[in-house]
């Protein structure tokens, strides 16, 4: 089993790093599904969009829901982020060379989201690289049943895990 995630520190980092590492590995030609974050900072200050690209060249769709300023708690729309899940499940088969999940979040750690995925591509033989948090990290732990390996959250650490998962050499630095 080729799983791996990763986790950075900062608020949104681990979206950059592996919404960057998707795109160099379109420029590679490595064949990509999942999804990656991309976050919009609103201009009144407030929490960000957030937004996921589904891999390799499908839609962005909005993953959370605008609630008020004095809103509190989980902003995540669950029914966008179950449109992103059927897209990347039809989309997934074998041939597939890597699968990227932005974040194996609440939801999966529930056993909903992209937890299923994650496991029909593990059993096609397909890399998952996942991103993490670690308010989420025991229940991913508890998934993984000890079979995934913690990256540093650095984009040529990333890489080289890809390709030695993938079998393809790194051209471009």
């Amino acid at each position: 089993m080729r799983l791996a995630y990763t986790m950075a520190p900062g608020r949104g980092d681990t979206d950059l790093i592996l919404a960057g590492l998707a795109a160099d590995l379109v420029t590679r030609g490595l064949p990509c599904c999942g999804t990656v974050q991309i976050n919009t900072e609103c201009a009144d200050a407030g929490p960000c969009d957030m937004d996921v690209r589904v891999l390799p060249d499908g839609p962005v769709l909005r993953i959370s829901q605008t609630l008020g300023p004095s809103a509190r708690g989980c902003r995540l729309d669950p029914e966008a982020l179950e449109t992103a899940v059927g897209l990347v499940a039809a989309g997934l088969s074998s041939d597939a060379g890597l699968l990227i999940i932005n974040k194996f979040g609440r939801h999966e750690a529930e056993g909903r989201g992209f937890r299923d995925v994650i496991g029909q591509a593990l059993a096609m033989g397909v890399p998952v690289l996942v991103g993490l948090n670690a308010l989420n990290r025991e229940a991913f732990e508890a998934f993984a049943g000890g079979m995934a390996i913690r990256l540093p959250p650095e984009r040529a650490a990333l890489r080289a895990w890809v390709d030695g998962a993938t079998g393809t050499v790194a051209k471009i630095a």
